[in-house]
């Protein structure tokens, strides 16, 4: 593909990161409808023997790893390495997963590449505290480059056609995607779209968030993103996955499930039926169907290995009902107090770190120390939040949650009267 070094252009189009086979189709005659294809496999813990076994198996149901990559091409394996946190927390990909990925393109010459822009943190602490740092030693892996940006046009994306992706996204052939499933109180939930995100270097990701701060622009424009990543394989680690307080302060929930699809939307889709979420009710589901991304709908998704219910799961912790969308910013702007939910802090959890201070995009900042001394925990100003719950997802001490408004749990209670949901 194009390199960063033979273009001159400050905005470069670029090929879309997409699977090696693509199919051509005489459009003058009807044609039967191609479902996308998601593998589901069963693994019980994160044994590694059990891990590798599980992993080899999802991808030849699929059709091997040479329908994905190819010996001599550069793979980056984008895991979700949100923070400094042990495996065992489920905050991060299991260095497990990420290790039998690696193991089996590397046997068939893939040139394989780890990369992840993290929320906060130096990178190698991250890498050390979630285990990755080892396989990275034992594979002797590079380390791509996500934290030096390029900007590039993405001709195909619907509302967001410019991006800055990172350097080591753009100087490979292309991505696997190794998400892990958690909740997330702005997208619902954080899977194979969301993680993404990642790609964009950490410095302007808040930036997005402030330009962005209404969940349905916020979710189109990571559809957006995900047109012109277009991963060649996404392999979902939802052997752990996180219920409740995610994406970094929730409780492990035993799914025990790894999921694979080159579909976007049909793996997210899957993930919430088990979840007894309306996969709609996951904008960037439903944003990413309407523009082609893939298949939300289940006629349309071809389920491989053990069957949908194997992995029910209708206890698991996470917002059923829909969201209240607002058509305007300035709808968002007078609204968002009586029917949004809003973040806050446990006083009796919070250790006055200021990291919550410190990854608040929103200039000048929604939350602050009140005085000096640093002797009670950061205030917010709920006038300038935006509900982007960056401080959640990097307090180090679960001491940030989500607050839901009455007016909201009146709308909840009632909906669920009436539909059952």
């Amino acid at each position: 593909m194009l390199r960063a070094s033979n273009v001159n252009l400050k905005t470069t189009p670029v090929r879309n990161h997409k699977p090696i086979e693509i199919m051509t189709q005489n459009v003058s005659q009807p044609q039967p409808l191609v479902k996308s294809q998601v593998a589901l496999v069963r693994c019980d813990s994160y044994e590694p023997a059990r891990v590798a076994a599980a992993i080899r198996r999802g991808i030849d149901l699929l059709g091997g790893i040479e329908k994905f990559a190819q010996s001599g091409e550069r793979i980056v394996l984008k895991p979700n390495l949100l923070s400094a946190h042990p495996p065992e927390e489920n905050v991060t990909t299991h260095p497990t997963v990420i290790k039998a990925i690696a193991e089996i393109m590397l046997e068939n010459g893939v040139k394989v590449f780890i990369g992840d822009s993290a929320t906060r943190g130096h990178l190698a602490k991250i890498l050390r505290e979630s285990g990755m740092q080892t396989v990275i030693d034992e594979l002797n892996l590079p380390i791509a480059d996500f934290e030096n940006g390029k900007q590039v046009y993405s001709p195909d994306s619907v509302r967001n056609k410019k991006f800055t992706i990172a350097r080591g996204v753009w100087e490979s052939d292309g991505i696997f995607n190794v998400p892990k499933l958690k909740t997330h109180h702005l997208t619902r939930i954080t899977a194979a779209i969301k993680n993404l995100f990642g790609c964009v270097p950490g410095f302007l990701k808040p930036a997005l968030h402030v330009a962005l701060p209404a969940v349905d622009d916020f979710c189109r424009m990571l559809v957006d993103l995900s047109i012109f990543l277009k991963p060649r394989l996404t392999i979902l680690d939802a052997i752990e996955a996180m219920e409740g307080n995610g994406p970094s302060s929730g409780n492990a929930y035993p799914l025990k499930l790894l999921a694979f699809s080159s579909d976007l939307v049909a793996i997210d889709s899957v993930v919430c039926r088990m979840m007894a979420i309306k996969p709609e009710y996951v904008r960037t589901n439903y944003w990413g169907a309407q523009a082609g991304l893939g298949k939300i709908n289940l006629e349309e998704i071809e389920i491989l290995g053990d069957g949908l219910d194997t992995f029910s799961a209708p206890d698991f912790k996470v917002q059923r009902q829909p969201d209240l969308r607002f058509n305007q910013a300035w709808q968002y702007r007078h609204l968002k107090g009586l029917v949004t939910n809003r973040p806050v802090i446990d006083a009796q959890k919070c250790k006055k770190c200021g990291d919550c201070i410190d990854q608040c995009p929103q200039q000048p900042k929604a939350l602050s120390w009140n005085g000096k001394m640093k002797t009670q925990p950061p205030q917010f100003d709920y006038k300038l939040c935006i509900r982007c719950f960056c401080c959640q997802e990097v307090c180090p001490h679960k001491a940030i949650d989500s607050y839901t408004p009455l007016l909201r749990r009146i709308v909840d209670k009632v909906y669920t009267n009436i539909y059952g949901a």
